[in-house]
């Protein structure tokens, strides 16, 4: 991705910081982390995570992840876990990392594999961010050597080879599509939900970076995603709809921002939500521009203001290239469609709103359906948005939520074409999944949706 274009991600991110207590439901534990929200800086971290789940390098193409090495086993997820988040452009939720626990937030992101936290060692010269992970306050924690399988030259799971480090132990690198290089060590390290609850110690990234330490939660199909090393059967999310068309930029829209759910395990709420079945492709198709760990769905068509666009369903699925594969990303913002499908979105936005369209004006380099005016005016002259998926399932967003408010009194349809991030995928972005339930069922592979009022779920 271009440089101009990191800073469209960037805007509105937020950490957030909280306790948690225990309770007990029948015979499963649930637990809750109510948190609390505060600005974070923009840091090198911060942008290598929005690009990780959009783009692979500077060439366009994204990661695929795929490793032959052995990882850590573990049993299944039998636990439940729910945390509380405020949305305003991502989905960070602080977990208990290490013995004893040290809270970490971490965005959570379905694009990517790799979960990488910050780590520093305290240091009288330089006392290190009081929310980075400190691995020598840890008795579970421990470093790979450079024989782990891992550590191997040339594992497909980076972008960057794997390397052995001066000390002999195993060094990662991820390059993203801006040029920002996320790299340390890999470790094992647990993740401890209470006493008596905690994962077997999984394989994570320690970041050495001396910025702000929020980190990744990846949670794609990958082998060394959380999902896949802690055996989490399900997770599911609920991101609230942004309080009004209209952010207050002068306070970090602390003051707009709504508590949304996150659930590892079981979702309660489960019972209403309709599915889509994953699409699966052959383990030996390797396609350049196809991410095989990917949530893939079946989108089928798009309606805007009630009228069905004319795109092709084909253009939803990937070709003999892997160009057009659409997927659910938590880490991505934004919608982006490829060309055919966004030319056709685009000429119906401009022939029902084209008179007040700013002209010439896009915005971080994406977003170039933008308007001066009364935003909910012009929600009411475009109408609806409906993504069609199979089963008759959709997803429907208000003409009062089309729109997002990018400052300076202009606010932006919230769909991009994918060619300006430099990939061919359709992407699904959380801007598009507000007031909704997101169940990624992993074990039966297929997603759930349920509509909800995300900033009251339980």
């Amino acid at each position: 991705m271009a440089s101009s274009c990191s800073s469209l991600f960037l805007l509105l991110f937020m950490v957030f910081v909280g306790s948690f207590h225990l309770s007990v439901q029948e015979t499963t534990v649930s637990l809750s982390f109510p948190l609390t929200s505060a600005p974070l800086s923009e840091t090198s971290s911060a942008r290598a995570k929005f690009l990780s789940s959009m783009v692979a390098s500077a060439s366009g193409k994204r990661r695929v992840q795929k490793t032959t090495a052995a990882v850590v086993a573990s049993p299944p997820f039998g636990y439940n876990y729910r945390s509380s988040f405020k949305y305003s452009m991502a989905l960070i939720v602080s977990l208990p990392i290490g013995t004893p626990a040290q809270t970490q937030q971490m965005v959570l992101d379905t694009g990517s594999q790799l979960s990488w936290i910050q780590c520093h060692r305290k240091s009288p010269r330089r006392p290190p961010p009081s929310s980075s992970f400190d691995p020598s306050l840890s008795s579970s924690f421990s470093v790979l050597p450079c024989n782990h399988p891992l550590c191997k030259p040339r594992i497909p799971d980076f972008t960057l080879p794997t390397t052995c480090d001066q000390n002999r132990l195993c060094h990662y690198s991820y390059f993203y599509a801006d040029g920002t290089l996320a790299e340390g060590n890999l470790v094992r390290e647990k993740f401890t939900f209470s006493s008596s609850q905690s994962t077997p110690p999984l394989i994570l990234g320690c970041a050495a970076d001396s910025g702000e330490a929020e980190g990744i939660l990846g949670m794609n199909l990958g082998r060394l995603s959380f999902v896949s090393q802690a055996k989490v059967p399900e997770f599911s999310y609920c991101v609230p709809a942004k309080q009004g068309l209209v952010v207050n930029k002068t306070n970090n829209n602390n003051n707009n921002a709504k508590t949304g759910s996150f659930y590892l395990g079981f979702n309660p709420n489960s019972r209403a939500f309709r599915y889509i079945d994953l699409l699966t492709f052959p383990q030996s198709q390797r396609l350049p521009n196809f991410d095989p760990l990917a949530y893939t769905v079946g989108l089928v068509g798009i309606r805007i203001g009630g009228k069905r666009l004319n795109i092709s369903a084909a253009v939803f699925r990937p070709d003999s290239g892997g160009s057009g594969q659409t997927m659910i990303d938590s880490g991505t913002q934004y919608t982006f469609l490829v060309e055919a499908a966004y030319a056709e979105v685009r000429k119906e936005v401009v022939r029902l709103a084209g008179p007040k369209l700013k002209k010439g004006y896009v915005y971080g380099g994406a977003l170039d359906m933008c308007f001066e005016g009364e935003p909910s005016e012009i929600g009411r002259l475009i109408g609806n948005v409906v993504f069609e998926f199979e089963k008759g399932v959709e997803i429907s967003i208000d003409k009062e939520r089309n729109l997002d408010d990018v400052g300076g009194g202009v606010h932006c349809v919230g769909i991009g074409r994918s060619e300006s991030l430099g990939v061919t995928s359709n992407i699904i972005g959380n801007f598009h999944q507000q007031n909704l339930w997101v169940e990624f069922d992993v074990g039966n592979r297929r997603v759930g949706f349920g509509e909800a009022d995300c900033s009251r779920t339980t």
